[in-house]
């Protein structure tokens, strides 16, 4: 530890980040960086504690604690106070395949559990992460990472979002001959389609990063869609091991009455169709120009929602929460090293606020029905008030509170309340074992399906979970895969 009492002389600083109104004009990131010696600063409140907590990448009580790919945290810190940027990106990849996309989607749940933060604020670790990755590629230090040698045996990994990615990019690294099969008309999987452009560039950033990935010998294939393309038979019969990292894509519905109403629409179907629109400079998507959106659900997909319906020029945003408002502090049931269940204003809502004068979410609420016009469009939503308890039956859940009925004006409604799991279609041309959540079953750490030489990885077989989770599943799987087919493997 460079500054023993760096905690102490300096406190948590982030950049400033482009200013609300003017970053809702265009589809640019808007994250700025520290200049260097702040930067050092930052690195130097890293307290060399006994017990790194922020990378220990557990859970607690269903909540990621510390980084699910166990980044050497305090080394990196510790290496950029002492300016040796070239040595942290050496440190940050040693555990990380992909820190700029890591550094700039991942909710930081290392910061969460950071020993700083038991009395202080945490350790900027997500800020300091992507100014590492940026350095990197700035200054040229990213290069291709060609194996010495190639094994001869052929992999596909289905699926090139973050587990995908990080699974090919490990099996590359071990000599195998890698191809990537994706079913949309650009690779990245949720990375490209799933997280807007302003929080994430796909030209600056994913496809930069998957170009790399190609210089290094992976091959990918886009606009293949297994099953249909190719069949689940011609896929075992061409490649010695399969990796299906799809995802859970199957989105949660909202069956009420009205729901056939137009002008209602999955989250993820706004946001695919409005990224699509935004790199091929043209083409249909749905817009929310002059309408009043009102958005359920709430998580990084419904912040997203509100960030792109603010950047198409809405009338009004409203974001319905069925959760009951987080408190400021830490609750007495939520202590350290959890993930804190604190109230915050992610990009979207500061957008909306700057714009519209307040935080457009809308806490312990549900719909109950659509109401359209004589057209079959979507024109208002109704709601009412709910309260966490037990019903009669003694189960706990929200219980609507009568006398407490509204009515919001919506010509566009979405639906941003998670996913139920996978796709079957594939899965069932492979005919493979599921759970019963109707994810593919694989125990963790060791990723095998049921059909022998078959890995699963990723949101698939998890669930709906965090982007650094499907890169830990995606490096875990591309361990196992190695040792099935050579026996033994020298992967992390």
């Amino acid at each position: 530890m460079g500054k023993p009492t760096g905690f102490i002389e300096f406190e948590r600083e982030l950049p400033a980040d482009r200013d609300p109104l003017e970053r809702v004009k265009d589809w640019k990131e808007f994250h700025l960086h520290l200049p260097e010696e702040r930067l050092k600063n930052q690195g130097a409140r890293c307290m060399d504690c006994g017990i790194p907590f922020c990378h220990s990448g557990t859970l607690i009580s269903g909540m990621a604690s510390g980084c699910p790919i166990n980044n050497i945290i305090p080394e990196w810190n510790d290496l950029i106070f002492r300016g040796l940027w070239k040595e942290a990106l050496d440190r940050l990849h040693k555990t990380n395949n992909f820190p700029e996309f890591t550094g700039r989607v991942c909710p930081a749940p290392c910061e969460g559990s950071c020993v700083l933060g038991i009395n202080e604020p945490p350790v900027t670790i997500k800020n300091i992460e992507v100014s590492i990755i940026d350095k990197g590629w700035e200054e040229g230090w990213v290069k291709p990472d060609v194996p010495d040698k190639r094994t001869g045996k052929k992999i596909a990994v289905i699926g090139s979002g973050p587990a995908g990615l990080s699974a090919a990019a490990q099996l590359n690294r071990a000599g195998h001959t890698v191809t990537v099969l994706e079913r949309a008309d650009r690779p990245g999987g949720l990375l490209m389609y799933g997280i807007p452009n302003m929080k994430l560039d796909k030209n600056e950033v994913v496809l930069r990063r998957v170009k790399l990935l190609e210089d290094s010998g992976v091959i990918f294939k886009c606009n293949v869609n297994v099953g249909t393309d190719i069949t689940a038979e011609q896929l075992l019969k061409d490649f010695d091991a399969v990796v299906i990292c799809t995802g859970a894509t199957k989105p949660r519905d909202l069956p009420i009455p009205g729901r056939e109403l137009k002008g209602i629409h999955f989250a993820m179907d706004f946001l695919t169709a409005n990224t699509k629109a935004v790199l091929d400079k043209s083409g249909k998507f749905i817009t929310a120009d002059g309408k009043d959106v009102v958005i359920i659900g709430g998580g990084d997909t419904g912040t997203d929602c509100v960030g792109t319906s603010v950047r198409h020029g809405c009338t009004t945003v409203t974001q319905l929460e069925i959760m009951a408002k987080p408190p400021l502090k830490r609750a007495a049931n939520n202590p350290w090293p959890e993930w804190p269940k604190t109230y915050k204003m992610d990009y979207g809502q500061e957008e909306a606020a700057a714009k519209f004068g307040d935080d457009p979410r809308v806490y312990l609420t549900t719909a109950t029905h659509f109401e359209g016009d004589a057209d079959g469009n979507v024109k208002a939503v109704h709601v009412v008030n709910v309260e966490w308890k037990k019903d009669e039956k003694g189960n706990f859940g929200p219980q609507k509170v009568a006398g407490t009925e509204k009515v919001l004006p919506a010509d566009l409604v979405l639906l941003a309340m998670g996913f139920l799991g996978p796709e079957q279609p594939l899965l069932d041309a492979l005919n493979i074992e599921r759970d019963p959540r109707s994810n593919v079953k694989a125990e963790h750490e060791k990723y095998t399906t049921s059909i022998p030489g078959v890995f699963a990885a990723g949101d698939c077989r998890r669930g709906q979970s965090l982007v650094v989770w499907a890169f830990n599943e995606g490096r875990g799987a591309a361990r196992e895969c190695d040792r099935f087919l050579m026996g033994e493997t020298a992967l992390p």
